[in-house]
């Protein structure tokens, strides 16, 4: 086991070659402000010999250039990797650098780093429960889960989150007290947690994450914050100290933490909470503090009231102010043109600080306060500081040279969304679509005349969207395929669709020339525990019926209506449509696949009906949406049966819930040992149904109109799937799908 001291206890260790120049000096007789101005010359001049930065000045400001010098430092550190434990404060820091990096790139090998990272670790905190040193790598979890959305990517880390709400601690913040560490008693701790607890409120759409780091951030600040100087004391043992030259002691990276954490912390509060307004209040009053003690040279010193006691270059602290004020200009909370020159002049000695094979340079050691340091020093989270102001500088360039067209959408229920598909008109031109609270650029799909984007959404919250010309940022990595649709001729004319969370087949006309098969048109369910696409995986091994760890195939449709099929209803009776007679591909992703089949017509107690159905899937969803066309003899409705096929040898944990009012109906399948439980559901939004039972099939029925779409939907999920531990948990999100599909979201602009 590695025993490692937290943040809070950590000094500089400084080399040997430091500690004998310091000698040097001594023996010379220089004492006092004269040690600073020799050591200042010495530093500068080695400093001056260091090769020279690939872009500097206006034209380290362009996109391109900016981003070219971070993947220049990350490229550096990745292949210079820090020694400290994986899951250290120091590497936090630095993934969440990486992650705002792989936002930008044209390459997934710097998400790939974090993810094997991640998967190294288990994805598990540090080991102190309570320490927020040991949450900060889970920033990089969650960011990865907000992409990826794999339930093992945050399970440990709210696991950890929830030990704590169950046992909170409420002692003193005092630093010489014992266990203080086990709240925010330093102000570094308030980057470290508060953005991970945010961020785990967004991605389970559980409030109470997000009180507590609301709750636990102004227990810190009633404590830490000065009121007078706007500046954060580094903890309770730097009250009343003073500099050389008087003032109080107030640590640059100290207050770049704090900062950093607000920006990070008011990316994940919704604009509308209470509480927003008391978060933004003291990130101006600290940004416009910060701002004039900036040096001329662009960058803050260590101490910053006393910048001459320590006066070496230190690109940590000035990393993070300048990833905090970009991102205070970027979202209008700063003025523009009091605050970007202050951003600019910081990048432009931030990049100079950055030798030509991309080590970044003049980082401050591990410490809790001013202090000297040799210019060369370097660390991971110096690097993370770095990435993270290029990803908002490079946003500004971005914004200067074509502003965005600004999209509005509002989750009008009082309800969570994860992951709901935005569509829009398409415009004429490509476009990048950004989060203009986080600053993530979101994967897009033009679909016919539409747009399409994914977002999640707290309850009644409002959330604006920003769209660039693609040709204004450098070009990105190609985004995740999380859906797929095809024809499978292969396999008798199967069709197969899937999402990131569960796929579906349909019978083709092949299949009723094979013999032994007795199959209709009823929906079969392949059941997942991966995101990643599995159809062409089975098909092509041939053998799906047995789970290798991906799923499979345990679902018995035989000639019912499986997962939601239909049949039409008259005379007491049900007639089903044969297998379906041809197919037409619309979209094959990457965030929606659809498709078309065609019914040739059938007898329904004597009306001659035939129907096209068109499919469609997002990314992230277990639900296809259907719009289900009828032609049929005569003009009255008809009454249509979705069905959902009841187990034959159903016995014991099954579960069937109808929803007449809502419109949905689920069905939580008995366990198949040792394949645990399938679950299927079917709504139709928008009518009064009624459900019945008709042969092994229970039905919710509707109606439709002949040349009018009757949208219903199917879903399926699986006990082991990560998502659905129980029954409960899948009706929930049947609930919640329904709500969606009864309250859409709210969509205004571009403007």
């Amino acid at each position: 086991m590695t025993t490692r001291l937290p943040s809070s206890a950590r000094l500089p260790v400084l080399p040997a070659a430091l500690f004998v120049g310091l000698a040097m000096l001594s023996a010379c007789g220089t004492t006092g402000a004269d040690t600073n101005a020799a050591t200042n010359a010495a530093t500068n001049a080695a400093f001056s010999a260091m090769p020279a930065p690939a872009a500097t000045g206006a034209d380290a400001l362009a996109p391109a250039a900016v981003l070219a010098t971070m993947e220049r430092v990350a490229d550096w550190q990745l292949a210079h990797p820090s020694s400290h434990a994986s899951d250290d404060w120091t590497q936090g820091v630095g993934d969440a650098g990486f992650m705002a990096l792989s936002n930008l790139a044209g390459t997934r090998k710097y998400r790939d780093a974090m993810v094997a990272m991640g998967r190294r670790n288990g994805f598990k905190p540090g080991q102190r429960p309570y320490h927020a040193d040991d949450h900060v790598v889970g920033q990089t979890y969650l960011d990865l889960y907000l992409q990826l959305r794999e339930p093992a990517m945050i399970a440990p880390l709210r696991a950890r989150f929830d030990e704590i709400l169950a046992n909170p601690r409420s002692g003193t913040l005092d630093f010489k007290a014992p266990g203080n560490q086990d709240r925010w008693s330093w102000c570094d701790a308030l980057f470290m947690g508060p953005p991970a607890w945010t961020r785990m409120s967004v991605a389970t759409g559980d409030a109470r994450y997000l009180d507590y780091a609301i709750k636990e951030w102004w227990q810190t600040s009633d404590y830490l914050y000065d009121r007078q100087e706007h500046l954060y004391y580094r903890d309770s043992t730097y009250f009343g100290q003073k500099e050389a030259n008087g003032a109080k002691v107030f640590w640059a990276r100290g207050n770049g933490w704090v900062m950093g954490g607000l920006a990070r912390t008011l990316q994940y509060l919704p604009a509308k909470h209470p509480a927003r307004a008391r978060f933004e209040t003291q990130f101006r009053e600290m940004a416009a503090k910060v701002a004039t003690l900036q040096q001329p040279d662009g960058l803050w010193r260590a101490s910053l009231l006393d910048p001459n006691a320590y006066p070496a270059r230190e690109t940590s602290g000035t990393g993070l102010f300048t990833y905090a004020l970009a991102w205070g200009v970027n979202q209008g909370l700063l003025d523009r043109a009091s605050f970007e020159p202050v951003v600019r002049k910081a990048w432009t000695a931030l990049a100079a600080s950055v030798q030509a094979d991309g080590k970044l340079t003049h980082v401050q050691p591990i410490g809790k306060a001013p202090d000297g340091f040799p210019e060369d020093s370097t660390e991971v989270y110096g690097v993370g500081a770095f990435l993270l102001a290029g990803s908002e500088v490079l946003r500004m360039g971005v914004q200067a040279r074509a502003p965005a067209r600004v999209v509005d959408v509002a989750n009008p229920g009082a309800f969570y969304r994860a992951e709901e598909t935005i569509e829009m008109e398409a415009p004429r031109a490509p476009v990048v679509v950004m989060e203009a609270d986080t600053s993530r650029i979101v994967p897009t799909q033009r679909l016919d005349d539409k747009l399409l984007f994914q977002a999640d959404f707290s309850p009644n919250q409002s959330r604006r969207f920003l769209l660039f010309p693609a040709a204004a940022l450098p070009p990105l990595a190609a985004p995740d395929v999380k859906v797929h649709a095809r024809h499978v001729p292969e396999r008798f004319d199967d069709f197969a669709w899937e999402s990131d969370r569960i796929a579906h087949r349909l019978y083709g006309p092949a299949i009723l020339k094979a013999p032994g098969e007795h199959v209709g048109s009823g929906i079969d369910v392949w059941v997942k525990r991966v995101r990643t696409p599995i159809v062409d995986l089975w098909y092509k091994r041939g053998e799906y019926h047995t789970d290798h760890g991906e799923g499979l195939d345990n679902y018995d449709v035989g000639t019912g209506r499986g997962c939601g099929g239909e049949e039409i209803l008259a005379g007491g009776k049900a007639f089903a449509a044969p297998v379906y007679a041809s197919w037409t591909l619309l979209a094959d992703g990457p965030l929606r696949a659809a498709f078309e089949l065609r019914y040739d017509g059938w007898n329904a107690d004597g009306r001659h009906v035939a129907e096209t159905k068109r499919f469609s899937i997002d990314a992230g969803s277990n639900f296809t949406r259907v719009e289900s066309v009828y032609a049929a003899s005569g003009g009255a409705p008809l009454e249509v049966g979705v069905g959902i096929a009841q187990r034959k040898d159903a016995k014991g944990d099954g579960r069937l819930t109808r929803n007449d009012g809502a419109g949905w109906m689920s069905y939580w399948q008995p366990e198949k040992s040792p394949d645990g439980h399938t679950a299927c559901a079917v709504l139709i939004p928008g009518q009064r149904t009624r459900s019945a039972m008709l042969g092994d099939d229970a039905l919710l029925v509707g109606h439709a109109t002949p040349g009018r779409p009757l949208v219903h939907y199917l879903g399926g999920g699986w006990s082991k799937s990560g998502d659905f531990p129980d029954a409960q948990a899948w009706e929930a999100k049947v609930a919640n799908v329904a709500a969606r599909a009864a309250l859409p979201l709210k969509v205004s602009g571009p403007r």
